[in-house]
């Protein structure tokens, strides 16, 4: 872009992102800015987590997939893109930020900056995107919102290593009342005091309108009547619905096409477009050859923008057919087929995620960024009807210099000072190095580590049973670094049906005293199935579907009811943390069940000692 180019701005426009840790009120704060913007005013909806619009994101509470918005405010328009807070999620984040030349940084006023945080904004500022800070929930009775704003001044001073942009506003709000102030003695308004400060502090987008047209693609949706849609910023230039356009693809290859449909985003809904300049935020179809990081030009001027990068998957898993006995009975799609076309599909949007075929026909191996990650992605496929079965999560190695290396993570826990000692005896199990602990505030503690992403594999549902599900825990990849060894796997066996049938609670009763069950009365097991967790360390084969022998004799206590322990409920990442090594997981629309790879006691001697 020419040095005169970079000069024209569109001054009625302002592209942000909005970088929060999960729970700090970054999809409520949208909520209001759109209500306040206009938005949705007029018709008098309700607003309830509009960006959140992933099922899956309602019920967890975090945002997954990058979206955007806009509202307006006086001659104005602000575009708001929703980044995901998780580092699982980063392949959305690294893109979305391309779009943007600002961001607004969400913090809680009693928690502070967490690790999520810390990693998107590191994303923004080598960007060098405006921040602007917004201390959120200053009406919590326990907020520290003085104190917070100096811990993200320090946390602004270990990112910001050119020292440039040190100088950010801060803006004190409450999302859910939707107020907010530039000093806590302020008086309470709406939000005008925020979007006054966008409009100030965030530049407007560059470009010139009259030269050739380019477009960066940062995003993909689909669609099934129009199909594969190109979403970006235009960075020069203008485009027509109708018009021709070329896409220059990674390798150089010029591909032409044209403009099918143009979409802008106005508050909630998708509008049709006749024409777009540059600084909007549109979407494109018509090229179903589009990739993340491509360019669309102008026929007559085909240059192409810097690719994204894209960090590198740390975790892989096994996705294949399912085999077990109750194959077919609770999915949809089951076939090998099915799932190769679902998982290659997935790779249309999802650009941190790396599927491989196997020497299996009916096994896939499938990278991502951590184990969140992969198990979002399986239980929209099961939501979706799909049937399969999956493998324990592996770390993905790397050789340099020589040496075998390992990925790392940085692991940030908040906890009870009553638990601190137990959870680091328990990390230090799993090569995890103290870096941090923070002073205690209100009775807890801050811990943060370096740790392998082996260590953390079934790690979660360890650290809540030790916090007695008071702990807080956040971690995001650091680096690869040398590999620090074996680590202890699973330190209990698993208790193993040995027959098909319906669990009944007299066999049940029997089995509590061996270990913890994770089924109850009336389960449907078969032979291979995982029922359990043993006491000890060996797995052990049992019948749970045994019946009390009926005779004409009478003893003391015959007629005492039998009381079942309720079993321990095994939800997917709890099932996924469970694997072993010789164990899968079978997925279907309506079950997840932890069996063993070899089914039969015999194929499991046999494989042993292979």
């Amino acid at each position: 872009m020419t040095t005169e180019a970079q000069k024209k701005l569109r001054e009625d426009i302002r592209n942000i992102a909005i970088i929060a840790h999960v729970d700090h009120g970054k999809t409520t704060l949208v909520d209001k800015m759109l209500q306040q913007g206009g938005a949705v005013h007029a018709r008098g909806e309700a607003l309830d987590r509009v960006m959140d619009s992933n099922d899956l994101e309602r019920e967890r509470g975090i945002t997954i997939l990058a979206k955007n918005t806009s509202v307006h405010y006086k001659n104005y328009k602000i575009n708001i893109v929703d980044t995901p807070g998780h580092a699982d999620f980063s392949g959305e984040v690294e893109r979305t930020l391309k779009m943007v030349d600002g961001v607004l940084l969400l913090v809680d006023a009693f928690e502070g900056p967490m690790p999520q945080t810390k990693f998107v904004l590191k994303k923004s500022l080598e960007l060098h995107l405006n921040p602007i800070v917004v201390i959120n929930k200053i009406d919590r009775p326990d907020a520290r919102a003085a104190e917070v704003a100096d811990l993200v001044t320090d946390l602004f001073l270990e990112l910001d290593e050119e020292g440039d942009q040190l100088d950010f506003p801060i803006v004190y709000a409450s999302a859910k009342a939707g107020i907010s102030k530039l000093q806590l003695d302020d008086p309470e308004s709406d939000l005008s005091p925020l979007f006054e400060t966008i409009l100030e502090k965030v530049i407007p987008p560059p470009g010139d309108e009259d030269a050739p047209f380019q477009m960066l693609i940062s995003s993909l949706e689909y669609d099934n009547f129009v199909g594969r849609i190109s979403l970006g910023r235009i960075d020069r230039g203008r485009i027509k619905f109708g018009e021709q356009v070329v896409l220059v693809q990674k390798d150089g290859k010029s591909i032409p096409g044209k403009v099918t449909r143009l979409i802008g985003y106005e508050g909630l809904k998708n509008v049709e477009l006749k024409e777009a300049k540059a600084g909007d935020i549109i979407g494109i179809a018509g090229l179903d050859d589009a990739q993340i990081g491509e360019t669309l030009c102008d026929p007559e001027s085909p240059d192409a923008l810097p690719a994204i990068a894209i960090g590198e998957p740390t975790i892989s898993m096994n996705f294949m057919v399912n085999t077990s006995p109750f194959a077919g009975i609770e999915g949809k799609y089951v076939t090998s087929r099915n799932l190769r076309d679902r998982l290659f599909r997935e790779l249309r949007s999802n650009v941190a995620l790396k599927v491989e075929e196997t020497e299996s026909t009916d096994a896939f191996k499938v990278s991502g960024r951590g184990e969140l990650h992969l198990s979002i992605l399986i239980e929209t496929m099961r939501r979706e009807g799909y049937e399969f079965a999956v493998s324990r999560p592996t770390v993905i190695f790397k050789t340099i210099d020589g040496k075998k290396h390992e990925p790392f993570e940085h692991l940030t826990l908040d906890l009870e000072d009553a638990y601190v000692g137990a959870v680091m005896e328990g990390l230090g199990r799993r090569k995890g190095e103290l870096q941090n602990m923070g002073s205690s505030h209100g009775g807890n503690t801050r811990l943060e580590f370096e740790i392998p992403s082996r260590g953390l594999v079934g790690y979660r549902s360890e650290f809540l049973t030790m916090s007695r599900g008071t702990g807080i825990m956040n971690y995001n990849f650091s680096s690869y670094r040398p590999y620090k060894g074996e680590i202890p796997a699973r330190t209990k066996g698993a208790l193993i049906a040995m027959e098909k049938g319906e669990a009944v609670t007299f066999s049940l009763h029997n089995l509590q005293p061996r270990g913890t069950l994770f089924i109850g009365h009336g389960a449907k097991v078969y032979e291979g199935m995982v029922i359990g967790e043993h006491s000890r360390a060996s797995d052990l084969v049992v019948n749970a579907c045994k019946k009390k022998n009926l005779t004409n004799m009478r003893s003391s206590g015959a007629d005492e009811a039998l009381t079942l322990t309720p079993p321990r409920k095994m939800e997917l990442e709890t099932s996924i943390a469970f694997l072993s090594d010789d164990e899968l997981l079978e997925v279907t629309p309506e079950s997840i069940r932890i069996r063993k790879r070899y089914l039969t006691e015999l194929e499991r001697k046999r494989a042993s000692k292979k």
